[in-house]
């Protein structure tokens, strides 16, 4: 048992000890906050008083009009580099758990780490005042210039399908509940317990349905050789919106994506790290 606990805290000090933990929670609230505010966004989207884009540059516009706005777009960027930086650290060190050395896990983590780096630079771009164009335009700007690569068409169709599997991945990873064998969650009661898991697999499926259709309009943007056809978070939240249920599959996806900003909060009260 002594070696055990001294093995233990070898690793947890070859990953970071304490500062690992400091970035990840903070990383997670961060997220929490961006999901939770591009949820309302969607939201008014769905009962036609739709402002803001539905999206993160949208999420930031709606934090900044508040008081001490940009002091929380500040803490936000932060919050993500500590995110980029936790994913960065399970690359380089292994996650948390018996597996979390296996190759797979840290292939999947370094690539988390550059998706946190973007979702960062963006956040601090805009608390900087260099917000840039719309979500949408720019998810049409890099589409339109990776066309024009050699086997441009292939690379984005890969992107697309690559950013598709990833959301039908985080839909049937959240209806297993996968999440749960990451929760350190001793003394929770029961229903505190149940109210997790309910808000981790319906946030994780609406999240990985927003995914899933980014991706499939990626990928319909490469066969079409038409980057107009790609679509981000904004345009993909409003396609739900013509669809046979109308704006009701919107407010599902934009209540599941608050949930999962709710999840986010959960993970960084009890997410092993």
């Amino acid at each position: 048992m002594r070696n055990a606990t001294v093995n233990k805290g070898l690793r947890s000090a070859a990953r970071g000890g304490g500062g690992r933990e400091v970035t990840a929670r903070c990383g997670l609230v961060a997220r929490g906050v961006l999901y939770v505010v591009i949820g309302l966004l969607a939201l008014r989207v769905a009962f036609g008083e739709g402002g803001q884009e539905a999206d993160r540059q949208g999420a930031l516009q709606e934090l900044a009009e508040k008081p001490f706005g940009i002091v929380l777009i500040w803490a936000v960027g932060i919050g993500l580099v500590g995110m980029m930086l936790w994913r960065l650290s399970e690359a380089v060190f292994g996650a948390a758990g018996p597996d979390g050395g296996k190759a797979t896990k840290r292939l999947a983590s370094a690539g988390r780490t550059v998706f946190y780096a973007v979702v960062a630079f963006s956040v601090l771009s805009f608390a900087t005042g260099r917000g840039g164009s719309s979500g949408d335009q720019q998810s049409r700007d890099v589409t339109a210039k990776a066309l024009d690569l050699p086997a441009g068409q292939w690379l984005v169709g890969a992107a697309g399908l690559g950013i598709a599997v990833a959301g039908v991945v985080i839909a049937v990873q959240a209806a297993r509940r996968t999440f749960l064998k990451h929760l350190s969650m001793g003394g929770v009661s029961q229903g505190v317990r149940k109210a997790v898991t309910f808000v981790g697999v319906a946030g994780g499926l609406a999240r990985g349905a927003v995914f899933a259709a980014v991706g499939g309009f990626i990928v319909y943007a490469a066969v079409r050789y038409d980057p107009a056809q790609a679509k981000g978070m904004d345009d993909t939240l409003r396609s739900f919106t013509q669809t046979a249920a109308g704006p009701w599959l919107l407010v599902a996806v934009a209540l599941g994506l608050m949930l999962f900003g709710v999840f986010s909060w959960a993970m960084a009260r009890w997410r092993e790290v």
